[in-house]
């Protein structure tokens, strides 16, 4: 019998499930691909849009480009997943019964309870929130003057904060715009949680583009013009951009599986507590020992390579592989400059220094970012966008 197998999200763990899915699957399954929308957009270049629109027809892909003729598309937003009836239950089409369902749904932004913080905040999870924090900067910075410059201020020193930074420093400077611009950290040091090298390193690169650094004070509340400190006095803003953490999508809030904050816990193996069920991405918190795979799109990539076997492999009731996250290393940019740290070159080579910035790091996230675009269309099309990544 042949089996229905069904991917919901079109981030970078269900489109590069599509593509190993379907080369893994042959004729054994019929394969459905349900997102809300109809391409797929790489994610970790979407501040580039902050700073130029014209930027989102280099890093956005339709998915006619990635889906086999064979792979039949659903356009429309997922609000359920019933476990039980084995069906997908969608906001305008009818409900998409499954044999397995890959969840690949993403994330949205977590605000932790913080009064005003959703209300008057913009996030960046979306090719619309990135032209909507453009258009925001645009007409601030359009209303302000030099002797009272409009105040953006970024909330959350992580990789999408300091990302937010750079790109609004490289608007200002690019317009002559008014702009101060004031990233936001709660935690004692910006890009919290790795080594201070790099930190250092991210710190050196936004103070050099003008960016003023807040750390060591969480925001109690904002309100519509000014963010609330738990020590520090008031921070007053004409924007306000919230970076500061995730959380699961309100779809998976009523299915009966196991999960810590609407994200799927899920085996080494990304089966869910529900064996038809498999889960990878934002979407999913994966076993792998003391910590579970951190989310990020280099983990998504990875995952997404094996759990099309895997679920190949549950169809025929073969036993499934265990995934082992591996860290290759990160790489950031600020602006047009970047710094990489603790990179894994192929081959087993090292490198020299554990963290290195300049011409060398630019280049290799413009390669990263092109290895996945290859990955999921050609090489053709990574060279297209190479100028904007």
């Amino acid at each position: 019998m042949t089996e229905n197998v069904v991917v919901l999200g079109a981030g970078y763990a269900g489109t590069g499930a599509i593509t190993t899915l379907q080369s893994e699957l042959g004729g054994n399954a019929r394969l459905t691909w349900i997102a809300d929308v109809d391409y797929h957009l790489v994610l970790h270049e979407a501040h580039r849009v902050i700073r130029d629109p014209s930027v989102r027809s280099d890093i956005t892909f339709p998915v006619d480009e990635v889906a086999a003729p064979s792979t039949r598309f659903i356009q429309d937003e997922v609000t359920g997943l019933d476990v039980d009836e084995q069906v997908v239950e969608l906001a305008d089409g009818d409900d998409v019964e499954y044999d397995y369902v890959l969840v690949a749904l993403g994330s949205q932004t977590a605000f932790y309870g913080i009064p005003g913080l959703k209300e008057h905040s913009l996030t960046l999870k979306s090719l619309d929130d990135a032209l909507e924090i453009h258009e925001a900067v645009k007409e601030a910075s359009q209303e302000a003057t030099r002797g009272e410059p409009a105040q953006i201020v970024i909330g959350g020193a992580g990789l999408s904060g300091i990302q937010t930074a750079g790109e609004i420093a490289e608007f200002r400077d690019e317009h002559r715009a008014p702009v101060e611009i004031h990233l936001v950290e709660a935690l004692e040091e910006i890009f919290p949680g790795n080594d201070p090298e790099i930190q250092q390193a991210l710190r050196d690169l936004l103070e050099e583009a003008g960016v003023h650094i807040h750390t060591d004070d969480p925001i109690t509340e904002a309100t519509d013009e000014q963010i609330e400190f738990d020590e520090g006095e008031p921070l007053e803003y004409d924007i306000l951009v919230w970076t500061g953490g995730i959380t699961g999508r309100d779809a998976l809030n009523g299915a009966d599986l196991e999960n810590e904050h609407n994200r799927l816990t899920t085996e080494a193996n990304f089966q869910t507590s529900n064996e038809r069920v498999f889960a990878i991405g934002d979407s999913a918190v994966i076993d792998q020992g003391d910590q579970p795979a951190p989310p990020t799109a280099q983990a998504a990539w990875q995952a997404a390579d094996v759990v099309g076997e895997n679920i190949a492999r549950a169809i025929e009731n073969r036993p499934l592989k265990t995934w082992e996250h591996e860290d290759k290393g990160t790489v950031i940019s600020v602006g047009e400059k970047a710094v990489a740290h603790d990179v894994k070159p192929a081959m087993g080579l090292s490198l020299p220094v554990d963290t290195f910035g300049g011409v060398p790091a630019q280049t290799l996230k413009k390669m990263i970012a092109a290895r996945w675009i290859a990955d999921i269309t050609s090489w053709n099309e990574a060279r297209k966008s190479w100028s904007s990544l």
